[in-house]
C-alpha cells in the first residue's frame, strides 16, 4: 500500500514526535471516527503528541468508541481546534478528498504550515496534500490505517482498543461486510481485530442496537409514509422536511441507514435520501450493481463518493431536487433495466 516516500514521511513523524493532527470529515460515520481514533491511540502508542478534530458533532452511537478522549469538534470548541492546527507538524487527513468536506475547519487547515498526508479510498482525489495514499477500491479507510501501521511496525502495533476502532471503521463502512467487501483480504484484516480481541457482538450492539425511540419512530414513518418506489426505473427514494425531522426530534445519526431501507425491496437498484436543510437539500445515493451514483452526485449534485455510496447537495427546494432526481433517472433508464 504504502510507496517508499510516504513510508519514510510517516516513519519520520512518529520519530521526530512533533504534534499530529487527525482530521475526519463533517458529519463523521463510524468510519471517519473508527479510522481517525484508531490512528491516533496507535500515534499515542510510539510517544507522538496527537488530537482528532472533527468538524461537527459525532453521533451518541459513536461516542462509546476508544481514543474519544483526543476527539475535539471544531463547532463546540474552535479555539482548541485552532490552536491544535496551528501548532502541529503534521496533519492525517482520514476518509475524505476535498478540502470542503472540513466545513469552516477548512479555513484554519489552509493557514497551516504543517506536513499533509491524505489517507483516502473515495474517488478523484483533489489535490490539497503533501502525501497522497488514495486506493478507492477498498471498503473502507480504516482498512487502509491498519495496512498502513501494519507495513510501518508489523503486527506489534494491534491491541484491543486499536482493533475495536478499526473494527467499526470497517464494519460501518461495509454495511456489516454487505457491499464493498468482495475480496478476500478484507475479511483476513477483519479476523486478526478479533483476534486481537474485538468483541464483534458488542461493536455490532453499541453501534446498531443503540438508537432513541424517536429514531426508530422515524425509521417507521419513512417505510410507511415517506417511501416513494419508482419501478419504471428500478428505482426508490424517501424525503424529509425540516419540520419531520424536528417532529422526530432528529439527532446527529439518526438518520444513518436510512437510504439502505429500500434494498430491502426486490428488484430495487437505486436508493435516495433526501434531507431538506435551511438553505439547501441534503442528498445521500446508494446503488447496487455497475451503476455509478458517483457519478450521478459529482454532475449533478456537488458531491461525489463511491460507485455505489454517494452524497452531494441541491440549492433548490426539496420538491424540485426529487424533480431533478426522477428527470435524471429517465435519463438512465436503459441502464437501468
Amino acid at each position: 500500500m504504502l510507496n517508499k516516500q510516504a513510508k519514510e514521511k510517516i516513519r519520520a513523524v512518529i520519530e521526530q514526535k512533533e504534534p499530529v493532527v487527525v482530521i475526519s470529515h463533517i458529519n463523521p460515520d463510524g468510519d471517519a471516527i473508527g479510522s481517525s481514533n484508531a490512528l491516533a491511540l496507535y500515534l499515542k502508542k510510539k510517544g507522538v503528541p496527537v488530537d482528532v478534530i472533527i468538524p461537527n458533532e459525532v453521533p451518541d452511537f459513536l461516542r462509546w468508541m476508544p481514543g474519544f478522549d483526543m476527539v475535539l469538534t471544531y463547532k463546540n470548541n474552535s479555539e482548541a481546534c485552532k490552536k491544535s492546527v496551528s501548532s502541529a507538524g503534521t496533519i492525517f487527513l482520514v476518509d475524505f478528498n476535498d478540502p470542503g468536506r472540513m466545513g469552516k475547519l477548512e479555513k484554519d487547515f489552509s493557514e497551516s504550515t504543517a506536513l499533509r498526508i491524505l489517507i483516502d479510498h473515495h474517488e478523484n482525489p483533489v489535490d490539497f496534500a503533501d502525501v497522497v495514499i488514495s486506493e478507492s477500491w477498498r471498503g473502507s479507510a480504516g482498512e487502509m490505517i491498519y495496512l498502513l501501521m501494519k507495513e510501518i511496525d508489523g503486527s506489534s502495533f494491534l491491541d484491543k482498543d486499536i482493533a475495536t476502532c478499526l473494527y467499526v471503521a470497517i464494519m460501518t463502512d461495509t454495511g456489516n461486510f454487505r457491499y464493498g467487501s468482495s475480496y478476500a483480504e478484507i475479511f483476513n484484516i477483519a479476523g486478526e481485530l478479533v483476534t486481537a480481541g474485538v468483541d464483534k457482538d458488542q461493536i455490532f450492539t453499541n453501534v446498531y442496537d443503540s438508537y432513541s425511540e424517536k429514531r426508530m419512530k422515524l425509521l417507521g414513518y419513512c417505510m410507511s409514509e415517506k417511501m416513494v418506489v419508482l419501478p419504471e426505473y428500478h428505482a426508490a427514494y424517501i424525503s424529509l422536511t425540516r419540520e419531520e425531522l424536528k417532529q422526530f426530534n432528529h439527532q446527529v445519526g439518526d438518520t444513518e441507514g436510512i437510504v439502505n431501507i429500500p434494498f430491502s425491496i426486490k428488484g430495487i437498484r437505486v436508493t435516495a435520501l433526501f434531507m431538506e436543510k435551511k438553505d439547501h437539500v441534503k442528498i445521500s445515493l446508494r446503488s447496487k450493481g455497475e451503476f455509478s451514483v458517483d457519478h450521478l452526485a459529482a454532475k449533478y449534485f456537488r458531491g461525489g463518493g463511491h460507485i455505489n455510496a454517494a452524497g452531494g447537495e441541491y440549492d433548490l427546494p426539496l420538491d424540485k431536487t426529487i424533480e431533478k432526481f426522477e428527470s435524471i433517472l429517465s435519463e438512465f433508464k436503459d441502464e437501468l433495466q
